[in-house]
């Protein structure tokens, strides 16, 4: 039986950090441990105790049990995000982003959409507001990877901040984007937050339709505000099993207390714009893999470096984020092969012209948090590379670091034979000069073998030695590909920042056809 995984669930915390981290860290030792604790509703607050956060950052303290946080509500709140773009706010407090999926290493797949809705006429948004084709992209994200319409078995937890218009009547600001995203997803649990309000309905369900034949059923629970002094529910426990490995019948399994779906009667989004980020063929969902829009990412980057004096990072939300495959913002033409979980593509600034990465397709941060499945085609990817580059008389390096980045990226390149032995000194050198620390680990054969919490930074060696850090502090970005880089290995340490060895457009898709074409013989996806 697979085992469940253990969530809290809280509404709007306002800025009370102290007592929340407390509450958590109580709750964690006797309930706990809890795999995660995910916050919608305002978070911050207009007054922070940003003091109590600063004591986390500098880590004097950890927070007990990783906590996910939605963004801003309102325009004076944006502020206090400003330096969360990142996604990493402290160890084990993250912002999720503005919208996305989030899967966590047990398979459970969380949708977020953040903020409130935007008038409806608008599609222009901002750091707290969402629009019609923000809540399209959430959509189509959960879709993504059900190339076969039916098959969809739902997601396992939607939040939003806002309340989906038609579930409770006195409810005001209720959002009808929000309902038609529930109705969508068909999530077996709903948390929103904002209205001060403690309710939970009993399961209704969900009607077929194009997505799916099953008549899944959604729990809604919205949640009141953290420590309110009329003491309604603001934390919620729940075990859950992700959906994906439910049997079937568990899933369409029907109670007693069951009610109709609150929006099957409710006239809600209709997609006549043209704004959906999917392209739509025969009612089923397919990512255009051979264009490339560079007019409309120049446009996402000029509207963000004007929110704000800092350069946007990487974040959760997928939209915005460089290597999700369903993102706007992908750079498609270095793709080289897609399986199931993963794909290969060239480097930005490679290297080499064999200077591969091995992404994850949906939103994961990093290996530590795969499933069994996607573990194993992880595998599969390293031992083609491995096999590629030995029969050109090279030896592969693979390496990632989790750290100031949003997406699980591993890079893999060649060394030859006659030098690879050198990479382990070259390590210990690197680490040496840094003040870092490198202990070796035995081989990795499971997402546990890695650090969960936290981040780190791991190689993998072509003799089977595994290095792996988790001093993380001060650690530079450009660690790996100055042990690449170095004189005694590729010597070529001009190269080691990939901002200075970036190509055209016209010369990275000759090395993306290269590589495609050399290859095939070990690509277990053709």
């Amino acid at each position: 039986m697979e085992q469940k995984l253990k969530l809290l669930v809280c509404g709007d915390v306002r800025g009370k950090l102290k007592s929340f981290f407390a509450r958590i860290e109580n709750v964690n030792k006797k309930s706990g441990p809890f795999d995660l604790v995910l916050c919608v509703g305002d978070f911050f607050g207009s007054n922070p105790e940003m003091e109590v956060l600063e004591a986390y950052k500098r880590n004097f303290k950890t927070v007990a049990a990783p906590v996910y946080i939605l963004g801003p509500t309102r325009k004076e709140l944006a502020q206090h995000y400003a330096d969360t773009r990142e996604g990493d706010i402290c160890t084990n407090l993250s912002y999720l982003g503005k919208r996305g999926v989030y899967t966590t290493s047990g398979g459970l797949k969380i949708a977020y959409l953040s903020g409130s809705a935007c008038s409806q006429e608008s599609t222009d948004t901002n750091e707290w507001t969402y629009s019609k084709a923000d809540a399209i992209a959430v959509r189509d994200s959960c879709l993504a990877s059900k190339a076969n319409m039916g098959d969809f078995r739902g997601i396992d937890i939607l939040l939003t901040s806002q309340w989906p218009f038609g579930m409770q009547d006195n409810v005001k600001d209720g959002s009808k984007l929000v309902s038609w995203l529930a109705n969508a997803v068909k999530p077996r649990y709903h948390f929103c937050g904002i209205n001060d309000e403690f309710y939970e309905s009993p399961p209704y369900r969900n009607l077929p339709d194009k997505t799916t034949q099953m008549e899944l059923a959604t729990r809604f629970v919205g949640l009141a505000s953290f420590g309110n002094p009329e003491k309604k529910k603001h934390i919620y426990a729940l075990s859950i099993t992700p959906v994906e490995k439910m049997r079937v019948l568990d899933l369409i399994q029907k109670t007693t207390d069951e009610i109709p779906s609150p929006y099957q009667n409710l006239s809600l989004l209709t997609e006549t714009d043209g704004n959906a980020t999917r392209e739509q063929k025969d009612d089923q969902y397919f990512y255009d893999m051979n264009t490339y829009d560079d007019s409309r990412r120049n446009k996402r980057r000029h509207n963000d470096q004007n929110q704000g004096p800092k350069r946007p990072r990487p974040t959760f939300d997928q939209e915005k984020c460089w290597f999700c495959l369903s993102a706007g913002s992908i750079e498609k033409h270095l793709i080289i092969s897609v399986g199931d979980h993963f794909y290969l593509a060239l480097a930005k600034g490679p290297i080499t012209e064999t200077h591969i990465l091995i992404l994850s397709i949906t939103h994961i941060q990093c290996a530590a948090l795969l499933s069994e499945p996607q573990w194993a085609e992880l595998v599969r990817f390293k031992e083609a590379l491995a096999q590629f580059y030995a029969d050109r008389e090279q030896k592969v390096f693979f390496y990632e670091r989790n750290y100031k980045t949003g997406h699980l990226q591993i890079n893999a390149i060649g060394i030859d034979d006659n030098v690879s032995w050198k990479i382990q000194h070259v390590l210990e050198d690197k680490g040496e000069e840094y003040s870092v620390q490198l202990e070796k680990v035995p081989k990795l054969s499971a997402p546990a073998d890695l650090p969960e919490r936290g981040p780190y930074f791991v190689a993998e060696l072509p003799d089977g030695t595994v290095m792996l850090t988790r001093q993380m502090k001060g650690f530079p970005l450009h660690f790996g590909r100055e042990v690449i880089c170095a004189d005694n290995l590729l010597n070529c340490e001009e190269k080691a920042d990939w901002r200075q060895c970036n190509c055209t457009k016209e010369e990275e898709d000759e090395m993306v056809k290269n590589f495609r074409e050399s290859f095939k013989p070990y690509d277990f996806t053709v």
